[in-house]
């Protein structure tokens, strides 16, 4: 048996984030992975501004290392595609000017297969954190002075607190936190990659395409290093169930017979085998933790439910978590009531942004609103910086508490 006061189950980007943030408070934990790394994951593969933002302030090294991984793409936004097909750029940064592009993209793209192992690579770094990759967890028992953690081979941990980080299927989140699959509050996704589209934007701006069929879906297209592409569709689950919609059908008719999109793939090569995946959305607020423990990532359903986005909302959460385990630690106390304090750090750093995008999503299924959306943004800079800051600044608390910026948004409507 492995004793240890923080037991990590996942080291995907919450579960790392956590680790490496005990790292730096000097608290040692124990890291446990089922699979065995570098492994895939089935993404869309961006990493936004906020990724590198939330890396930085656990360990600024750790930033410029991801800084100089050479398996990703730099991007520096995002494009919004209407169901008019008007398009609008949303550059993750403020200062961006595609004419003089100085420092550091705020974004990259990169395949989940080199991210990852790259943050388990952090992890190696790091003597406090002892790391069990090929390892399942499936038993979880509470006693008074912890869990006890089990997994096939006699394999076993005894913690007094777990972070709980091993994904949206996590049979944590569903046994003992009792949070299960909702179709309306839960995407379907499939994801491909591609060689040769064509059109993509020169400086790696990822693309969503909220095309009528897919509505309040989109279909996206991230550009990755070598003329590579991440392509695929996310949709509501509810959605799928009540059209019976056949995805993996539904991408391959866009990229053939779509207008538009055609032409783009009129050259193109499938690279790999079309996979699905499920996404769960944080347009509904959960429980986060309990009597030692907390959710992060996508086991906690924290999925932007507009964007998609979830390793910039895993990094943070796993993070947070980290912070609320030393004060656990500190003040000997793992009560359901002492944890409550991660869920309001949650939401109180992401739920604005949480907020926003759950009234985007609704808004985008109703076509005319969202093309009436699109035109609003493309006269008014008050509305592209707030959608820009969804990827980038992360603290949307500042802006929506300021009558000033309702007032500005009105007079540059």
């Amino acid at each position: 048996m492995v004793k240890t006061d923080v037991c990590v189950i996942g080291a995907g980007p919450a579960g790392a984030a956590a680790a490496l943030q005990l790292q730096q408070s000097g608290i040692p934990c124990v890291v446990v992975d089922k699979a065995l790394f570098p492994r895939d994951k089935i993404c869309g593969d961006g990493l936004s501004g906020k990724v590198l933002t939330a890396l930085q302030r656990i360990d600024k090294s750790i930033g410029e290392r991801l800084c100089q991984l050479p398996q990703k793409e730099s991007s520096w936004g995002v494009t919004f595609v209407a169901p008019n097909r008007e398009s609008l750029d949303i550059p993750y940064s403020p200062d961006y000017n595609s004419q003089n592009k100085t420092g550091i993209p705020a974004g990259f793209v990169c395949r989940r297969i080199d991210f990852d192992h790259f943050l388990v690579e952090e992890l190696k770094r790091c003597k406090n954190i002892q790391l069990f990759q090929g390892q399942a967890i499936d038993q979880y028992q509470l006693h008074n002075d912890g869990y006890l953690l089990t997994g096939p081979g006699n394999f076993s941990v005894h913690a007094k607190l777990v972070i709980v980080a091993n994904g949206a299927h996590s049979s944590f989140t569903k046994e003992i936190a009792g949070i299960h699959m909702e179709p309306q509050h839960y995407c379907a996704g499939i994801r491909a990659y591609y060689q040769g589209v064509s059109g993509l934007h020169a400086d790696g701006f990822i693309e969503l395409h909220f095309l009528r069929s897919l509505l309040p879906g989109y279909f996206w297209i991230f550009p990755l290093p070598n003329g590579a592409a991440n392509v695929g569709i996310s949709i509501l689950s509810s959605v799928v169930r009540s059209k019976k919609m056949n995805l993996k059908k539904m991408l391959q008719d866009i990229v053939t017979h779509d207008p538009v999109l055609k032409e783009r793939f009129k050259n193109a090569l499938l690279l790999s085998n079309v996979e699905g995946y499920g996404l769960p959305l944080a347009s509904k607020k959960r429980p986060l933790s309990g009597e030692r423990y907390m959710l992060t990532g996508d086991a906690g359903y924290l999925i932007d439910p507009f964007t998609g986005e979830g390793i910039g909302n895993a990094l943070y959460s796993g993070r947070i978590a980290a912070q609320q385990a030393a004060a656990c630690l500190q003040a000997n106390d793992f009560s359901a009531s002492f944890m409550k304090a991660y869920d309001n750090e949650v939401y109180r750093i992401l739920g604005p942004e949480l907020q926003l995008s759950t009234k985007l999503q609704k808004l985008a299924r109703r076509t005319w609103l969202f093309n009436f959306l699109m035109k609003t943004a493309m006269r008014n800079k008050q509305l592209r910086a707030l959608m820009s800051s969804m990827f980038y600044e992360i603290d949307l608390r500042k802006k929506l508490a300021r009558p000033s910026f309702y007032v500005k948004l009105l007079l540059n409507r």
